[in-house]
């Protein structure tokens, strides 16, 4: 089954593993004996996401990367496994689709010759009324 990142980019479910573990913090019995907590594992090296996108991915400076290039999502804000393994997959095609961004390449403009007159005219005015504002030599 695919995960569909965006629509031009998706990865199988055999390209990342999920395991379970007890959540820490605060909740009673029910954390001590409930295996919620959602481990997710992603091989960026070995999935199939394009070469150009695994190397920004790799590079990004995310302390959630090991130095093998496997991305560790740890999940434990919900009291499901479900809703964990569901945030924990959220969390990755957040992650995928933000190394997949590429900013728009800037193009260079000039101004307009209209706004060009603009300005000079505010300048002389603007000019011309300090003047006026001297006092008259006789």
């Amino acid at each position: 089954m695919s995960i569909f990142v965006n629509p031009s980019l998706s990865i199988e479910e055999a390209e990342f593993s999920l395991s379970a573990t007890r959540a820490q913090g605060a909740g009673g019995q029910h954390v001590n004996k409930v295996a919620t907590a959602i481990y997710l594992r992603f091989d960026i090296n070995a999935s199939s996401l394009p070469e150009r996108l695994k190397q920004k991915l790799l590079n990004s400076n995310d302390n959630r990367i090991n130095s093998e290039g496997v991305l560790v999502i740890r999940s434990q804000n919900h009291r499901t496994q479900e809703q964990n393994k569901r945030e924990a997959i959220a969390r990755l095609k957040e992650f995928i689709n933000e190394g997949s961004y590429e900013k728009p390449i800037r193009k260079a403009t000039k101004p307009s010759r209209s706004s060009q007159r603009k300005r000079l005219d505010s300048k002389t005015k603007s000019g011309v009324q300090k003047k006026l504002r001297k006092k008259i030599d006789f």
